[in-house]
């Protein structure tokens, strides 16, 4: 008795392409996609972590023990209670700017010209967004400057089915909601530069058809079944 091979490749065809869906499908990509997110460069410093709720901040003044503290929190309005002044405005600011609204707070009445140093202890207020075809998808805290692959790497890595032609990173520029799609292959061969990530950006890893037709077809029909009798 003869046996007959099911045409499977037209079937994962017709498949793949019904399950086409590119996240990134009507934003700009390529060289275009760095005006709207642009590059990392090295000049990016620790320096430009913005101070937020919920961050914990060590405050040192020079010989002046009593009024230094380790860790203080920032509250729900951004605000960081001090010694004498009561409450400094942290929020927004980075900590070389806090520091120097709490040097001159004390400069009004207290010290003469006072040494004022701010380390942000624990960052938590900025955070990313990661999600789509990624192993563990969530929100996660960055502390200080990031990019597209270490963004990638909070949330361990893309799964097996995803379109790594088909990141996007999705920002609010000027009140308005913008969004780029970056190559992911070509930023790991060095062959397109790893994108800035800031706070509140969110990630979005697409999936690929064809890997996912695959999958549908191999999981719906067991590989004994393909040859069947004529």
């Amino acid at each position: 008795m003869k046996k007959r091979l099911i045409p499977v490749v037209p079937v994962i065809a017709g498949l793949a392409a019904c399950a086409s869906n590119n996240v990134g499908s009507n934003l700009p990509g390529g060289g275009s996609a760095y005006a709207v997110i642009p590059p990392a460069t090295t000049m990016v410093s620790t320096e430009e972590y913005r101070i937020g709720p919920a961050d914990a901040v060590d405050i040192t003044i020079l010989q002046e023990p009593e009024l230094s503290i380790k860790a203080a929190p920032v509250d729900s309005s951004g605000n960081v209670n001090l010694a004498l002044i009561g409450d400094v405005k942290a929020g927004g600011k980075t900590a070389n700017e806090f520091a120097k609204e709490i040097a001159a707070r004390y400069s009004q009445r207290y010290l003469k010209n006072p040494q004022v140093s701010v380390v942000v202890a624990k960052p938590v207020a900025q955070k990313v967004a990661v999600q789509g075809e990624v192993i563990e998808p969530g929100i996660y805290p960055i502390e200080g400057p990031t990019t597209l692959l270490g963004a990638l790497s909070l949330a361990k890595g893309e799964t097996q089915l995803a379109a790594l032609n088909d990141v996007v990173v999705f920002r609010t520029v000027n009140g308005q909601r913008a969004g780029a799609v970056f190559d992911v292959r070509q930023i790991r061969s060095g062959k397109a530069p790893d994108p800035q990530i800031k706070s509140n950006d969110m990630v979005i890893v697409g999936v690929s058809g064809s890997k996912r037709a695959w999958r549908d077809i191999v999981s719906s029909m067991p590989i004994l079944n393909i040859f069947r009798p004529f």
